[in-house]
């Protein structure tokens, strides 16, 4: 079998559903699976998932068990040579999977590519990043961020100096829409268990780039994203002592920087 689709999802049957549909209606493959991994799954989504997609493979858990474990578990279970991994707040467009398997494909050199990530009024999502610093954390999580220079710093990570319609090799791709090789998964290894929610993707893709592999983003190939920020956007005070979220990403962050302390950034460019 060629491709792998895995979706993870999280207590949200509606939108597991709205995912899954929009890839047997939009996508051409005469042969490929999907796979569903979902966490603290309920009764609703179990039923829907027997009942309307018996042939879909499904593995549900009691327990929030993270992404990265989500992933682990439909690589493990999955029989493509090549893996395209969806969040289920997912659409996709027409060709959309096609032009990523046919891109990946035609380039060994590229270890993982991804989609451009768009909003349902065809506005741009910004889903490829240069890699964390420090101050990229402190200006994101309060209100420093607010402030020229901070805006600055963060209009780079963001990667703002370029139009985002050209394919483009970055530093890091967010998760949500993303496709690698069995053969490269091999080399690089799976995502790194520590990092239970947030920095995950960062961190494989920084393993893609020691590894020799390219990190592609691909414009050519274009999904809906149903993105809400739940850590971000508060008031100081309101993310520091009610948004859980908030410190995880922190703590995210702490292990990700004491990871690689000391080491170079990988250098493509």
């Amino acid at each position: 079998m060629k491709l792998s689709i895995i979706i993870t999802s999280y207590k949200n049957p509606d939108l597991t559903k709205v995912c899954v549909d929009s890839i047997r209606r939009n996508c051409t493959l005469e042969s490929y699976e999907i796979i569903v991994a979902d966490s603290e799954t309920g009764e609703k989504t179990k039923l829907m998932m027997r009942e309307d997609y018996p042939e879909i493979k499904f593995f549900p858990f009691e327990k929030n068990i993270g992404f990265q474990e989500l992933v682990k578990k439909g690589i493990g279970e999955s029989a493509g040579e090549y893996v395209l991994i969806l969040n289920a707040d997912i659409i996709v467009k027409k060709d959309s999977i096609e032009q990523l398997l046919d891109f990946i494909q035609g380039h060994p050199e590229v270890g993982i590519a991804g989609s451009q990530l768009i909003n349902f009024n065809e506005t741009l999502q910004f889903s490829c990043f240069k890699f964390y610093t420090p101050l990229t954390i402190l200006y994101r999580r309060t209100f420093l961020g607010k402030m020229s220079f901070a805006q600055k710093h963060l209009d780079k990570f963001l990667m703002k100096d370029f139009d985002h319609q050209s394919i483009k090799e970055v530093d890091w791709l967010m998760g949500s829409a993303l496709i690698t090789s069995k053969k490269a998964i091999e080399k690089v290894g799976l995502m790194d268990s520590r990092f239970k929610m947030y920095m995950e993707d960062t961190d494989w893709c920084r393993r893609f780039w020691e590894n020799g592999y390219k990190v592609i983003y691909f414009p050519l190939s274009q999904m809906y994203h149903y993105h809400g920020r739940g850590s971000a956007g508060k008031s100081v005070l309101q993310s520091l002592f009610s948004n859980r979220l908030t410190w995880v990403h922190i703590a995210s962050a702490i292990k990700y920087f004491l990871k690689y302390r000391g080491k170079p950034l990988p250098s493509h460019q």
